[in-house]
C-alpha cells in the first residue's frame, strides 16, 4: 500500500493552457482520477491532465493552507513556479508512479 502524503499540485492542459491548482492525501491516486476523468468538473470539462507541479507537506493542514495561498496566485506566478521545477512543462505523472 502506497504512503499517502499531503499535496499541493497543478495540473495543465498544455504548456501554458488552462491550469488546475489542487489539494490531495494521495497524489498517484488523485492524478490518475483527473486524467481518467474519474470526476466530474473543472478538470474534466477542460482537459486538464498534465501533472506540471507538485509540493509535498507534513499536514493536510499545511497543504490546505498552501492550496489557498496558490490560488490566489497571479497566472505569471503559477507559471514561474511551474518552470522553475518543469521548464519544458513535462507531464510528471510518471515519475510519481
Amino acid at each position: 500500500m502506497r504512503e499517502r502524503k499531503p499535496c499541493v499540485y497543478i495540473l495543465a492542459s498544455k504548456r501554458n493552457g488552462t491550469l488546475y491548482v489542487g489539494v490531495t492525501s494521495d497524489l498517484v491516486k488523485r492524478a490518475w482520477e483527473h486524467r481518467n476523468n474519474v470526476v466530474e468538473g473543472f478538470t474534466k470539462k477542460y482537459r486538464v491532465h498534465m501533472l506540471v507541479w507538485y509540493e509535498m507537506h507534513e499536514t493536510m493542514e499545511s497543504a490546505i493552507a498552501r492550496e489557498k495561498a496558490v490560488k490566489e496566485w497571479k497566472r505569471a506566478w503559477k507559471v514561474r513556479g511551474i518552470e522553475e521545477i518543469n521548464p519544458g512543462w513535462k507531464d510528471l505523472y510518471e515519475s510519481i508512479c
